[in-house]
């Protein structure tokens, strides 16, 4: 953001602020995250939840993609989705927690504007990219299970890779235009954001003027990659345990339910929250409560994922006896 020759820099508590004396505005140039900050007593014990949660997470995801490397057993289409998977939960969940662990440190919540973008984008791109693969993984799975003898032809190598690197490539591009967008317009005002990230919501009510045209195409876009992705889901499970039903044996169709059962527990947490958050109105029985729904998508599923997906595996537990055998 450029300084024109009459504007005035001033420092305030240790923070640039430029004031424009033509329309008498104050430009912020960095965003202050006040996340968790109304409970100063607590900040050491939020430090300490928090990065426990964030070294399960980066474990747990980092040893999947470590055994679906490794082991051979495990390179097929069900496995490659996963690792996929755990690649963009380690991602996905190190755009926001380190950031936030460091405020709690130190109490420092600023964050540039700049880098509030670069925050948003990457949350942006990964979490549209994990909708879109949480949709392919559910896929494969009612191929697997209601086309099994079509699985192998339908699900092969080039398939595979394909279907990951769309849903990748996907997240790239679906919130590029936002971005980009937000970071061409002039903020001004109170530069709090009562969030623990620069979500898009909170960021946009800091900018001036009329953002109302922004506000309507991040919904159509947050529309198309949203609901899609969890209609296809939800049919595919929808399949998958009407075929479980007919299952003869009782014990296999309570293994295979309880699986996806599971399965579809996570998603629909995932995705419903993701949905309160950005799609419906924020009215005075959601005000102030975004931060929690936001907590559910941002923090637990990239750490319950690894548990509920692959470590209840039987070859990937196996993977695992063997991979510690190794060392042990």
């Amino acid at each position: 953001m450029g300084l024109q020759k009459d504007e005035v820099t001033k420092h305030l508590t240790g923070h640039v602020i430029i004031i424009n004396p033509l329309n008498n505005q104050t430009v912020i140039t960095e965003v202050i995250l006040l996340g968790f900050g109304d409970h100063p007593k607590l900040q050491i014990l939020f430090f300490l939840l928090f990065f426990v949660i964030y070294i399960i997470t980066i474990m747990g995801n980092l040893l999947i993609v470590v055994l679906v490397v490794t082991d051979r057993h495990l390179h097929i289409p069900m496995y490659f989705f996963l690792g996929n998977l755990s690649c963009l939960e380690i991602c996905y969940t190190s755009t926001i927690l380190p950031r936030m662990l460091a405020s709690f440190l130190t109490g420092n919540r600023a964050i540039s504007l700049s880098g509030c973008f670069i925050q948003l984008y990457l949350f942006g791109f990964l979490v549209t990219a994990e909708t879109c693969l949480l949709s392919v993984m559910s896929y494969d799975r009612y191929l697997a299970i209601c086309k099994p003898f079509q699985y192998q032809f339908l699900m092969n190598n080039k398939v595979c890779i394909s279907l990951a690197a769309g849903s990748w490539i996907s997240g790239c591009f679906s919130v590029s235009v936002v971005v980009v967008w937000l970071s061409q317009l002039t903020y001004c005002g109170l530069n709090g954001i009562d969030h623990f990230y620069c979500d898009f919501v909170p960021l946009s009510k800091l900018a001036c003027g009329d953002i109302s045209l922004v506000m309507q195409v991040a919904f159509l876009l947050c529309s198309v990659f949203t609901f899609p992705p969890f209609l296809l889901t939800i049919t595919s499970y929808i399949c998958i345990i009407s075929v479980i039903l007919r299952i003869p044996s009782t014990t296999g169709r309570r293994k295979t339910f309880s699986t996806c059962s599971s399965h579809l527990l996570v998603v629909t947490i995932f995705y419903v929250t993701l949905m309160i958050v950005y799609l419906l109105p924020e009215g005075p029985s959601l005000k102030g409560s975004s931060k929690v729904f936001s907590f559910f998508y941002t923090v637990m599923t990239p750490m319950i994922n690894p548990l509920i997906y692959s470590l209840r595996n039987k070859e990937v537990k196996e993977a695992l006896r063997k991979w510690a055998q190794k060392f042990w």
